[in-house]
């Protein structure tokens, strides 16, 4: 890429940067947000929890050794954070990077 495309590249990153912040601010103008909005806060991070916790035992045979392990351990884990936080960020993430270890590392 020569300097003047780069420097292109750069502002349309940044217009649709701008765009992405003011973009709430302009359909969402009056104080309270359209119930599909309020829904999606109160249970968009139950279905994540969820589709983790599919997703991390759907290929395990628990009649094999290590017997699904890793994947109850991650779970136990993740569970634990979230009773004692009650954060789902801190618990997805904290959740997921363990499992993971587990999974690389065992």
């Amino acid at each position: 890429m020569s300097g003047i495309e780069i420097y292109i590249a750069i502002a349309i990153m940044a217009v649709v940067n701008f765009f992405t912040r003011v973009f709430p601010f302009l359909f969402f103008r009056k104080n309270e947000l359209p119930s599909y909005v309020v829904f999606i806060e109160k249970f968009f991070p139950a279905v994540i929890m969820t589709i983790l916790i599919v997703y991390s035992v759907k290929d395990v045979n628990f009649s094999l050794v290590p017997y699904g392990l890793k994947e109850i351990g991650g779970i136990t884990f993740t569970a634990v954070l979230h009773i004692v936080f009650k954060n789902y960020l801190v618990s997805i993430f904290s959740g997921t990077i363990f499992y993971m270890a587990l999974v690389q590392y065992l």
